[in-house]
């Protein structure tokens, strides 16, 4: 807010400073033409003069107001963007509770606040005192000066006090902007309890995904309780792969993965394959490029053709099962 105040302070001394001598020899001429000798005399109605007069006034000033309006609302979009809401304006009765006045001034950017305030006062007190004291030579000669004079004098140091004014308010402006921005975006962080709350409310209760993986163990043991008996072999990694085919050169026109598992579901196979006789073959290097390339129930790609004959090779003279036309 005082970002915005100052800056509209600054932009309306600096157009003015520009534009003001132009209204000013326009105002003085229409007041002599109002105020001329015999004018108002002559005039059948005063009020369609007064009438007149404003509407030359408020095509002279009203490019000052765009010009304010314009500095408002560019400081504005600079800060927050576009923003048209009719909230403030709608009554809260809130806002006339004491305890509320009382609870912002005891809140943790109250101590800002006052220091922020005393730095504008200073600010203030100090530019004022030494814009006045540099003119002061001026103004104590100005019953010895015309009117012109007096009124040129009068509007350079309100000049030089209100530029002077909005550069000090706009250096603290932007500093309370800064300060404001940074306490925003604090306030806007959660709290570390919030974010496993949010965590707990998108992936859900631990314990209630824990539930859910043990029953998905559980249903994954039954269906290899049914599918790893048929195997004629496991391939395994050490570690944490287990990979089941089947072979039948009468039926099959290659050997088919008909279950796999890792961790925990591999250890559950190789106990399966264990119980059942069926042999286990280590082959490290064959099972991690199997294992993401070939799904349940699909047949091993060409490219482990000659690896998988190797090992059936082996586990056929193991277990003396004949290979036949294979």
């Amino acid at each position: 807010m005082d970002l915005t105040a100052t800056a509209t302070l600054l932009g309306g001394m600096l157009f003015l400073g520009w534009w003001g001598p132009k209204v000013w020899l326009r105002l003085v001429a229409l007041v002599g033409e109002a105020l001329g000798p015999g004018r108002l005399v002559e005039e059948a109605s005063p009020a369609m003069w007064a009438a007149a007069l404003a509407v030359e006034a408020g095509k002279l000033v009203w490019p000052m107001f765009a010009a304010v309006v314009a500095v408002v609302l560019a400081v504005l979009w600079g800060q927050v963007g576009w923003l048209l809401t009719g909230q403030p304006l709608s009554p809260n009765l809130g806002k006339l509770n004491p305890l509320n006045g009382l609870k912002r001034l005891v809140s943790g950017g109250s101590g800002v606040s006052l220091l922020t305030s005393v730095a504008k006062v200073s600010g203030v007190g100090i530019v004022a005192y030494v814009t006045v004291m540099a003119q002061i030579s001026p103004l104590l000669l100005a019953m010895t000066m015309s009117v012109e004079d007096v009124v040129l004098a009068g509007a350079t140091l309100v000049y030089q006090l209100g530029v002077r004014l909005g550069i000090v308010l706009l250096g603290l402006g932007v500093a309370d902007y800064v300060y404001q921005r940074f306490r925003h975006e604090r306030q806007l962080r959660m709290t570390k309890q919030e974010v496993r709350d949010e965590f707990k409310s998108m992936d859900g209760d631990p314990v209630v995904r824990q539930r859910r993986r043990r029953m998905h163990l559980e249903l994954m043991r039954q269906r290899l309780q049914h599918t790893v008996p048929k195997a004629d072999l496991v391939i395994t990694n050490p570690t944490h792969l287990s990979i089941a085919l089947k072979y039948d050169s009468a039926t099959m026109p290659a050997p088919k993965v008909v279950a796999k598992g890792e961790d925990e579901l591999a250890m559950v196979i190789r106990e399966i394959a264990r119980r059942c006789g069926i042999p286990l073959v280590e082959r490290q290097a064959l099972a991690r490029m199997m294992y993401p390339r070939v799904e349940v129930g699909e047949y091993i790609p060409e490219r482990f053709y000659q690896a998988v004959a190797e090992v059936l090779a082996y586990v056929y003279r193991l277990t003396g099962k004949r290979a036949g036309a294979a």
